[in-house]
């Protein structure tokens, strides 16, 4: 034992700082072989069966992390195992670019505690979301980025690289560049920039044909599919979530140490200015619909690293900061616990999902299980019975990657469970998750997803009582004749935010044939509810306890007040 000691107080700062990281790094393995999925995750699996160079939500970093971790390890550990990884990478990697040249093992600890005490980084060590993807590839792009201000050799290509990584990762990669570059603009006359941008154009090249093959789907809904109306708790939220991600023991020390801490490079000066440029991006971004805390993960390098360089000054500061950590450090001890045993016995979507799947897979029989509204539901259906499943994309809350997915295609005929709302359910079961699984038999399942209905005639602007005279060409993909009766009915929709919907059928009774096109004339009036909105117009073909999206691309149509 005292050899123990005496080995452990042998240990040089870089030495000390890897031990307490693979501490660290065992505890989130431990965590992420015992806890069960959250709904992104098994999403995220759903991307990893397929790979390919773009996902409707993401781009691929995050599907090919789980994709190899789970040729090494099995369950919920495999979906997990190299996610787990990234962080010790990242805050080694993050020391080596801010550690002071006087560095002592009292600064290696502080800095680890600094890391571990901000909540963010516990979660986000072990969950396999491309927001640790994310984390990783900032550090690599901050070193580079030091390289390259430093004029190092091959600086520009390293940089390059790295912000490709970046965008493989998340899509919020891009602000990590823009405000490293705003911090500072001298560096705008460098060539050797665009020289980096023309590298990460050409290793995007793949990822782009994929958006361009698929209507630049990942862009049209990050930049508009996920607007909502304002509301205020949407801003409110996101402040009080900005204060607990970032430990509200250490907020006030945050802004105390962006005004008094003075960087010496070019990477400190980007790592001082991209907290306050991210958390005051998503504030706005706030202003236009609900901000995910998580969003502003690539604003903990800087604020590790600010708190850090003014509390290793400052005896008293440092002193709050190690008794602040470690109560926080306490608190976080009984959240892991309760995540993995759930005492408590919480209602969350990390706990009883084996039980509750499976009584759905047994109420199945072997079926296929068509579910109505969540997406991440249906893959954690597949992931935890092995079942098959399908998610229909629901145009009263959005759509989602199932909609590039053939798996309703091939329950073409079968017969299959259809999650449904209450009121059309044939039968509900009661999950262990306490939610209810409503459903009804569909002896026949014949997918009406893919039939393009093409409106010509429809303006971009109209006003309320407005007659318009709209031609509909339809085109029927499947192999199979498609009856509109009734049962199957078509329906104008008009679509505002991701919540707002409004749909009025249409007296159209015709049979669409089998890979054919037919084409229909429609005299729609403009209903004096749509006045002063800005809509997407389509049609869809819709059934009675089904969910549906439009068919064919929808047209946006701004209506005049009345």
């Amino acid at each position: 034992m005292k050899r123990i000691r005496d080995t452990y107080r042998n240990l040089g700062p870089d030495a000390l700082l890897l031990l307490w990281l693979g501490v660290w790094w065992v505890c989130n393995l431990a965590q992420a072989g015992l806890t069960e999925l959250a709904d992104d995750e098994a999403y995220y699996h759903l991307f990893a069966q397929r790979l390919a160079w773009g996902y409707f939500d993401h781009p691929p970093m995050v599907a090919l992390l789980v994709r190899a971790g789970e040729a090494l390890a099995g369950g919920e550990l495999g979906v997990r195992l190299l996610f787990t990884l990234l962080q010790p990478l990242y805050l080694w990697i993050l020391w080596r670019i801010v550690r002071p040249s006087d560095a002592s093992r009292r600064d290696a600890g502080l800095f680890v505690l600094i890391a571990a005490a901000t909540l963010m980084l516990q979660l986000y060590g072990f969950i396999a979301v491309p927001d640790g993807p994310l984390l990783m590839t900032t550090t690599l792009f901050l070193l580079a980025f030091k390289r390259f201000a430093e004029r190092k050799r091959l600086g520009w290509l390293w940089l390059g690289l790295a912000m490709a990584a970046m965008a493989y990762s998340k899509y919020h990669g891009a602000l990590v560049v823009l405000f490293a570059v705003a911090a500072n603009p001298r560096l705008l006359r460098r060539g050797g920039l665009y020289a980096a941008g023309a590298v990460t154009l050409a290793l995007l090249l793949p990822h782009l044909a994929w958006q361009a093959d698929h209507q630049w789907a990942s862009l049209a809904y990050h930049l508009t599919g996920r607007n909502a109306s304002f509301r205020w708790n949407y801003v409110t939220e996101f402040v009080l979530n900005m204060l607990v991600v970032f430990n509200p023991f250490f907020v006030p020390l945050y802004v105390r140490a962006c005004r008094a801490v003075r960087p010496a490079s070019a990477v400190e000066q980007a790592l001082r200015w991209m907290p306050a440029a991210f958390i005051g991006f998503f504030l706005l971004s706030s202003l236009r619909g609900y901000v995910q805390p998580q969003w502003t993960i690539a604003a903990v390098p800087g604020l590790v690293w600010l708190l850090f360089a003014y509390a290793r000054r400052h005896p008293r500061t440092r002193r709050y900061v190690v008794r602040a950590g470690a109560v926080t450090l306490a608190l976080m001890a009984v959240v892991r616990l309760e995540m993995i045993f759930n005492p408590l016995g919480l209602r969350f979507e990390v706990f009883d999902n084996r039980e509750s799947y499976g009584a759905i897979a047994e109420a199945a029989a072997g079926r296929p299980v068509v579910f109505g509204r969540n997406y991440a539901k249906a893959a954690k259906y597949m992931f935890y019975t092995g079942g098959e499943a399908y998610c229909q994309p629901n145009i009263f809350y959005r759509t989602h990657h199932w909609q590039f997915r053939d798996d309703d295609e091939r329950f073409a005929g079968r017969e299959v469970l259809v999650e449904c709302a209450p009121e059309a359910a044939e039968a509900t079961l009661r999950l262990a998750n306490g939610a209810e699984f409503n459903y009804l038999t569909d002896p026949d399942f014949r997918p009406t997803r893919r039939v393009e209905i093409a409106c010509e005639g429809l303006p971009a602007e109209a006003a309320p009582g407005e007659r318009l005279a709209l031609r509909l060409r339809i085109a029927n993909p499947y192999p199979y004749p498609i009856a509109i009766d009734g049962r199957t009915e078509l329906a104008a929709a008009f679509k505002q935010g991701r919540f707002r919907v409004e749909e009025y059928p249409l007296d159209i009774g015709c049979t669409l044939p089998a890979h054919g096109e037919t084409t229909a004339d429609i005299l729609l009036e403009v209903p004096d509810e749509l006045a002063g909105g800005d809509f997407e117009a389509g049609f869809v073909l819709r059934r009675a306890g089904y969910s549906h999206w439009f068919n064919g691309r929808p047209q946006r149509i701004k209506i005049g007040e009345r």
